[in-house]
């Protein structure tokens, strides 16, 4: 772990006061680059029940993104996968520190998985950090990941949010910012018009919500959540590797 790495966590750790940190959050472990080290982190607990909305955020069409196959479910980022290969499920807040972390470190191995069709990659933007940090951001850069799905580019938008994730949490994203990634990952011209047009009007808000409910019901208490066939994995010691040998080992 590099020492900006470490001193980013410990900040973030800080930064997260107890009236925040709720009960039935998963323990996150990840290994380090240089040596192995076993770093424990406190992931942020799902809120259940009902949520009180702004009227901007509540607004918003009910289409759903490309790689969505109904309200619920999540965005499948290689459709064309083999019948026979697992698939893997990410849940994710695109303002949880420690998704941006599980990114940094595992997101490349997890997308390979997909790229060469060994898993279905299915994610799962959630949005409950918008209570407890009191913002609509969780909500909005949901959106507009769903509004970059359409324009086939879910994933790299994906990879530059969590990248240019505020360092203070709760500061959460400005519209600016997440114009920013849809134009730095390749959205341009008319298919940025149609991204804005898509964003603005929240064409994709009730799939946005639908996936927050959805993941509740479905048991989902913690950001990050991975689940492959349905079952979850373990972040305990977990590694690319050790994820390998699951998907393996799931495979038909």
């Amino acid at each position: 772990m590099t020492s900006s790495s470490a001193s980013r966590k410990a900040k973030i750790q800080a930064a997260t006061p107890k009236s925040q940190q709720r009960k039935g959050a998963n323990p996150v472990v990840v290994a380090t680059v240089v040596v192995v080290v076993i770093v424990a982190a406190v992931v942020t607990a799902v809120i259940l029940g009902s949520r009180d909305k702004e009227a901007a955020t509540t607004a918003g069409g009910s289409s759903l993104p490309k790689g969505a196959s109904a309200m619920g479910t999540g965005i499948v980022v290689n459709p064309g996968a083999p019948a026979n290969v697992p698939t893997l499920d990410l849940y994710e807040d695109f303002q949880c520190p420690i998704c941006a972390e599980f990114e940094q470190r595992f997101g490349e191995g997890i997308t390979a998985l997909a790229e060469k069709n060994q898993v279905k990659l299915v994610f799962h933007t959630l949005s409950f950090l918008d209570d407890n940090l009191r913002n609509d951001s969780s909500n909005r850069a949901a959106n507009a990941a769903a509004c970059a799905a359409d324009q086939g580019k879910f994933l790299e938008y994906h990879t530059a949010t969590f990248g240019g994730q505020p360092l203070k949490e709760g500061a959460g994203f400005t519209d600016a910012a997440l114009k920013s990634f849809a134009e730095k990952v390749g959205i341009t011209g008319a298919g940025l018009t149609t991204w804005q047009q898509c964003y603005d009007g929240r064409a994709h808000n009730q799939y946005v919500e639908s996936v927050q409910t959805q993941s509740e019901k479905d048991g989902v208490h913690g950001t990050p959540t991975l689940k492959l066939n349905g079952k979850d994995v373990s972040l305990n010691g977990f590694t690319n590797e050790s994820l390998d040998a699951a998907v393996k080992a799931a495979t038909k």
